[in-house]
């Protein structure tokens, strides 16, 4: 087991820099989720310290060693890619023990250890089978037992779930997130998917351009967004993100729309950001704001209601029973402990003044 420190990495292509500069420190035993659409640099760091490419500028600590100059196989890493990797002429018991094969493991130890690995994701029953007679979860199963087996300092996870239907990646994010309590074994994981980074993580870092925007706890990352690009990104549905300014206690929308009761001082121009969960939904005249409906839409465990507020549209979440037709009226109020204003030109988030 290791921390994994990070210190002014950079990588660059050329003119291109896929990693920024970025300095990060990973505890011992922490499941770290490095999140952000492609591009964003965060499977180049992962492949930096998989040592998969060499950083332009920069350190790479693993425990209390720079592995800079070390190749991977003497990293003690082990990684689970999002393709399996498999060996298809391979039994499974051959795939999941070949890391031990090839470092010289003795074949006494070879069997209790990829007996104890299959057990632990349940492919105890498949050993003796091939690859192709097993389905995507189960491979992906072979895959996590295959990094398990060897019991590394750290595990690297590019993507491991995103080849997976959407029901099979509920099932496999379960078992990861018990797989990740059971082993305590430091964990960078990979993903553009913010549901995984969400219900995985112990702490996220949320990545643009090759520059970690905001690190924290998936709470502080969903509560409390940096900028506005950590504000859009992260929720589903996304942060309603609505184009204004503040004046004498007021947001005023870019359609003169007005929200009364807003303690901040007057803005030029603002960003007010409001999620879904935190708006409500009435059908009667008491709210802080009447809108028409644009869209309604049934989830089944709720109802989302796109609707015009000002010259935009935003999105609010109802009531799963609420029922209601375009053009209906509604009556909507905002959690004022909910609320967020950003500085439309920076990004930044305001915070001089609670809303």
């Amino acid at each position: 087991m290791a921390e994994v420190k990070l210190k002014n990495l950079t990588k660059r292509w050329g003119d291109f820099i896929g990693v920024n500069n970025q300095s990060l420190e990973i505890a011992d035993k922490e499941f770290l989720v490095l999140l952000g659409p492609s591009g964003c640099g965060k499977t180049t760091t992962m492949r930096m310290i998989a040592g998969l490419e060499e950083p332009t500028s920069g350190e790479v600590w693993i425990g209390d060693r720079m592995v800079n100059d070390d190749l991977p196989k003497d990293r003690d890493v082990a990684m689970v890619f999002q393709n399996y990797g498999l060996y298809p002429h391979m039994t499974i018991y051959d795939n999941i023990a070949y890391p031990l094969k090839v470092r010289n493991v003795p074949k006494a130890e070879i069997g209790p250890r990829v007996q104890r690995a299959a057990k632990q994701v349940e492919l105890t029953e498949f050993l003796d089978r091939k690859p192709k007679a097993l389905s995507g979860g189960q491979r992906q199963r072979v895959a996590l037992a295959r990094a398990i087996v060897r019991t590394p300092k750290v595990f690297l996870m590019d993507e491991p779930l995103s080849n997976l239907d959407a029901k099979l990646r509920v099932t496999m994010r379960a078992e990861l997130k018990h797989l990740s309590r059971a082993l305590k074994i430091t964990t960078v994981y990979v993903t553009h998917d913010q549901i995984e980074a969400m219900t995985l993580a112990d702490r996220v870092a949320v990545m643009k351009n090759g520059v970690i925007q905001q690190l924290g706890t998936p709470d502080e990352i969903y509560n409390d967004p940096l900028n506005l690009f950590v504000a859009g990104f992260i929720g589903s549905p996304a942060m309603n993100l609505i184009n204004g300014s503040v004046k004498s206690g007021m947001f005023i929308t870019t359609g003169g729309t007005r929200l009364v009761g807003v303690q901040a001082p007057d803005l030029g121009k603002a960003v007010l950001g409001v999620r879904a969960d935190d708006m409500h939904v009435s059908e009667e005249d008491h709210g802080d704001i009447d809108v028409r409906i644009y869209a309604f839409e049934n989830t089944g465990e709720a109802t989302l209601l796109t609707v015009q507020w000002g010259s935009q549209r935003i999105i609010a979440k109802g009531d799963r029973h609420l029922r209601k037709d375009q053009d209906d009226i509604v009556s909507i109020s905002l959690d004022p402990n909910h609320l967020y204003l950003f500085d439309p030109v920076k990004g930044e988030r305001i915070r001089s003044q609670k809303i």
